[in-house]
């Protein structure tokens, strides 16, 4: 948000998950290539002419369909139009050099009436569109009315001439105009949320065609940021991918996050720092990271506050700043809200240290869980450390009852072959209730060969 911020309203800054990729509708290169255009903008240039006044009179004339006209002074509103009738005017624009009218058409009639201009009103019309826009109330006409409303601004008499040639600039992304163009409904696919695929050549005219206008000086390029989380969920196609993306002239800053230390890289074997491969990680610039220390985590904690609109004592603050280093930063964070309501429900206005105790007490953070977890895993239905334990337990097991069995075949060897088969039947039954239900079946057959 902050980098976002600090890039401006025109520079492009697009944020995806690395998991993005793998949940859209479309292919994982054409969801890296969408990211991508939407991170490059294009600042066209564009002149056009407007004609820019302060309004002195609008007179509308209003034809009878039964061939008589009526003529009326009209500003603010009247002279609306009825079926039947037919409208024209005239309207007087003025600056501090020259005074012209112009003649206005039904639909021009309308528009200012639309933006309900009035004598005495400042405003630009352009040329090729028709378009009126009310930049304000001339400072000459300010004493007209006795109260005027809040909203209402106060510009300058334009100066100069009335006709004037100005610049425009807009500034769109290459994926914006990739989907004007390849969609029917032109601007309006932009709303419809799914894009769907966007064929190459489409994308290659687009190009050709804005390269051209770099060229003639009506456009240039902005590259924006692409800032991609969860890097490490991408697998080594898309990794491809991105290398070859960030050789092209016009590509964007790339920001990637990961908190993935040596793992493997998704679909492979292989390990890799991040889970990102060796040849990309050459191409970035890595930024270090250092665990906060106490006075940072104790302002970051404050800032919270203050935005949670929580008042907190110094005292709780030191506890809450301690518990934030030995658990988590998030555990603190988390404890500031829940401390809250545990102070509100006993009528304080400040948050003190047995809140939070209460709190701590009552949630518990990730390396107690972990604790209990061990204590008492035998207790759980289902849990891989105990079921571990059990097989080396059964295999102790195992090593006596042979022994046993064996001694007890020395002992009694008058009892001949039918001891020794109830001697194995018992040692296979006793491994049996040991070791659980996977031994049943041996169980059985050995009884039926008995």
């Amino acid at each position: 948000m902050g980098l976002s911020q600090e890039l401006g309203e025109d520079t492009p800054f697009v944020t995806m998950s690395g998991s993005e990729v793998f949940s859209l509708e479309m292919s994982k290169t054409e969801a890296l290539t969408q990211a991508l255009r939407k991170a490059i903008g294009v600042r066209i240039l564009e002149e056009t002419e407007l004609i820019e006044g302060e309004v002195v009179e609008i007179r509308v004339e209003t034809a009878l369909t039964s061939g008589e006209k009526k003529k009326s002074t009209d500003t603010a509103g009247g002279g609306v139009s009825k079926g039947g009738l037919e409208k024209s005017g005239s309207l007087t624009l003025c600056t501090t050099e020259m005074e012209t009218v112009y003649d206005l058409g039904t639909k021009m009639i309308e528009s200012l009436q639309k933006e309900k201009v009035t004598a005495g009103d400042v405003v630009t019309i352009d040329k090729a569109s028709g378009k009126i826009s009310k930049l304000g109330r001339s400072f000459g006409r300010s004493r007209d009315y006795d109260a005027t409303g809040a909203s209402t601004r106060f510009v300058q008499c334009p100066e100069g001439e009335l006709q004037k040639r100005k610049e425009v600039v807009h500034t769109v992304s290459l994926h914006e105009i990739d989907v004007i163009n390849s969609r029917q409904q032109g601007f309006l696919a932009l709303f419809a949320g799914d894009t769907g695929e966007i064929k190459s050549e489409v994308r290659e005219q687009i190009d050709q065609k804005v390269a051209e206008w770099r060229e003639e000086g009506r456009a240039t390029i902005v590259p924006g940021v692409l800032f991609i989380d969860e890097v490490h969920m991408l697998d080594m196609e898309c990794f491809s991918f991105l290398n070859r993306a960030l050789e092209s002239d016009t590509a964007p800053v790339l920001v990637i996050a990961t908190n993935r230390g040596i793992a493997k890289i998704r679909g492979t074997d292989y390990e890799s720092p991040h889970g990102i491969p060796l040849d990309l990680l050459d191409r970035l610039m890595i930024v270090g990271t250092e665990p906060y220390g106490k006075d940072d985590v104790r302002s970051i904690l404050s800032v919270r506050c203050e935005e949670e609109d929580v008042e907190m004592s110094k005292n709780a603050l030191e506890l809450l700043t301690r518990i934030g280093i030995e658990t988590s930063l998030r555990y603190a964070i988390h404890i500031i809200i829940a401390a809250a309501l545990v102070a509100e429900k006993r009528k304080s206005a400040e948050v003190e240290i047995e809140d939070v105790k209460r709190v701590y007490s009552l949630f518990v953070d990730v390396k107690r869980s972990t604790q209990f977890l061990l204590e008492y895993q035998k207790e759980f239905m289902y849990n891989e450390l105990n079921d571990d334990d059990d097989g080396i337990d059964d295999d102790d097991n195992d090593d006596e009852v042979s022994i046993k069995a064996e001694d007890d075949n020395d002992d009694d060897n008058s009892n001949g072959k039918e001891g020794n088969e109830e001697n194995k039947i018992d040692k296979i039954q006793k491994n049996n209730s040991e070791a659980g239900l996977e031994r049943d079946q041996e169980v059985t057959n050995v009884m039926d060969e008995g």
